[in-house]
């Protein structure tokens, strides 16, 4: 492993021919000769390049409409000799394989074929079997053979090549050996998980995740702590996908909450209207819809104007100027819009410190997908947190019902709720947060300290009483006893949406009826730990 190995001998076979000819072109003028199949030998052909088909040396054309075209030994011997073991040469030499000293692959593209939503034959057909077998050939054999799987590494790899007089060096070799690995890994992984869904495997025997890197981070959530981003290739509107206008590197914590605040913000549809979330270490602190942007906003910012300093702030609709200007009133971290006029770059452009993001679409609220998390020893896995609940899925428990207006107020709420650490208590007046409770090992807690947020924000505004006065109010789950409920009502809700659910349910509900609460049952849960 200690050795600069010369690049003589080169098989290069790529379905994503980006880069293809350059690269044959200066292996060329390096002295390499070339191998190829199909599509790749036609393309360097086609360029005036000097290059022989693999069944030249195999001895069998390509077959079965190129199933089979390189799985064979005079490919994989010359992949897998070891160069300095006597018997492997001898039976190179026995049996006329010659070496191949650098293999460029990369494999049918599987995840885009399912991505475009292909037939399941068609997806079948894309899976890529000569392709990773000769990668992980290569690679197992790295301390010989230098292997590249991805388009990037192309200008590293004739780096490499004219740094050590047109050899790789060991460590190059290892690090490529270690990407063609988890290239392989990551097919796999996309290949599996399709089947499980095809298959609609709740909990498959074996799962895998993968991902890309996207961004190494300055820190994770300290300092002390290292950190990377990765996509999943699931090309999910949101801080993965977005376009940074402006602004430093995003931080761990940043695409942290930018991705709590922007998932939150999707829940209402921009066809009812403009509206903004405001997130402070993935809670929001405020979240409002309103007549306009601008609107929606303010009246987000009023609900705790104190945690809005430095949070996230997303939106539903493009970003105007007007909403830039007040934007930039305060300091604040991350922006993030499905798109931004360009009146509104020009004024985040005088906050440097500001980063500006934009995307092409909203996250689906509704969409499947997985949640992931890491404990010792293990993943927990589970769908995402989708669920929904409309008008139709309430159920009035009360001798009050809410009114219209106040029905639209608890619908509000839940949908904040969802995205509140539990204990979630969350009060809302006129489709605008006014108290928000969250991560409480008490739901009374939740209810008492939001209802605190509330008469805070009521003096720095000058009203004459907390807007929790005539509030609608969420709980994220059941109330265990009726001292939550209590709270709330103590703090002015006059209405309360909520699961149901309790062994005490009925005393609740008679809290609730002696206190003239409107209260009504989702049937749902919506804990986020």
């Amino acid at each position: 492993m200690t050795t600069n190995l010369p690049i003589r001998r080169a098989l290069l076979s790529v379905s994503d021919k980006t880069g293809l000819i350059d690269l044959a072109r200066a292996l060329v003028q390096r002295g390499v000769e070339l191998l190829s199949t199909g599509g790749s030998a036609k393309a360097i052909r086609e360029a005036g390049l000097p290059v022989r088909d693999v069944f030249e040396i195999t001895g069998f054309p390509e077959m079965m409409d190129g199933r089979v075209k390189t799985l064979h030994p005079m490919v994989h011997g010359g992949l897998l000799a070891l160069r300095d073991d006597p018997s492997h040469v001898a039976a190179m030499e026995k049996h006329n394989i010659g070496p191949i000293d650098l293999l460029v692959v990369n494999l049918y593209p599987f995840e885009a074929t399912v991505a475009k939503g292909a037939d399941y034959d068609t997806c079948v057909e894309n899976i890529d079997i000569g392709g990773p077998a000769m990668i992980r050939a290569a690679a197992k054999n790295h301390a010989y053979v230098t292997v590249v799987t991805d388009v990037q590494d192309y200008d590293a790899l004739l780096g490499d090549m004219d740094q050590h007089d047109g050899a790789t060096c060991p460590k190059f070799r290892r690090k490529l050996a270690q990407t063609a690995y988890a290239r392989t890994a990551a097919y796999d992984t996309a290949v599996s998980t399709w089947l499980a869904g095809e298959l609609h495997l709740e909990a498959p025997r074996r799962r895998a995740f993968a991902g890309e890197i996207a961004q190494t981070l300055r820190y994770g959530e300290n300092p002390h702590q290292t950190a990377a981003f990765y996509t999943d290739g699931s090309n999910r509107p949101g801080v993965a996908t977005a376009v940074q206008h402006q602004g430093k590197e995003l931080s761990y914590n940043n695409i942290n909450d930018t991705d709590a605040a922007f998932e939150l913000v999707a829940e209402f549809d921009p066809a009812d209207g403009p509206a903004c979330a405001i997130i402070k270490h993935a809670n929001p602190c405020g979240v409002a819809r309103g007549k306009t942007l601008v609107e929606a906003y303010k009246a987000a910012f009023d609900c705790d104007r104190t945690s809005a300093f430095g949070g996230i702030v997303a939106l539903n609709m493009p970003l105007d100027a007007d909403t830039a200007r007040e934007i930039t009133g305060i300091f604040t971290e991350v922006v993030i819009a499905p798109g931004a006029s360009d009146e509104a770059k020009q004024i985040f452009a005088a906050k440097k410190n500001l980063r500006l993001l934009t995307t092409d679409a909203l996250p689906d609220p509704k969409a499947g997908g997985l949640a992931v998390r890491q404990v010792a020893g293990g993943l927990l896995v589970q769908d995402k947190d989708n669920g929904h609940v409309g008008m139709d899925d309430l159920k009035v428990v009360t001798k009050v019902a809410p009114t219209p207006d106040q029905m639209a107020d608890l619908l509000f709420a839940w949908k904040v709720a969802k995205h509140v650490k539990s204990n979630a208590i969350v009060y809302v007046r006129d489709k605008a947060t006014v108290g928000v409770g969250a991560g409480q090992m008490s739901r009374v807690d939740s209810a008492l300290i939001a209802a605190k947020k509330a008469e805070r924000m009521a003096d720095a505004l000058g009203l004459p009483e907390p807007l929790t006065k005539g509030s609608a109010v969420a709980s994220d789950a059941f109330f265990p006893f009726a001292d939550g409920l209590l709270e709330a009502a103590a703090a002015g809700a006059t209405c309360v949406i909520q699961p149901g659910g309790s062994m005490r349910d009925d005393e609740v509900i008679a809290a609730a009826d002696e206190a003239g609460i409107a209260m009504v049952f989702t049937g749902m849960r919506h804990f986020r730990h």
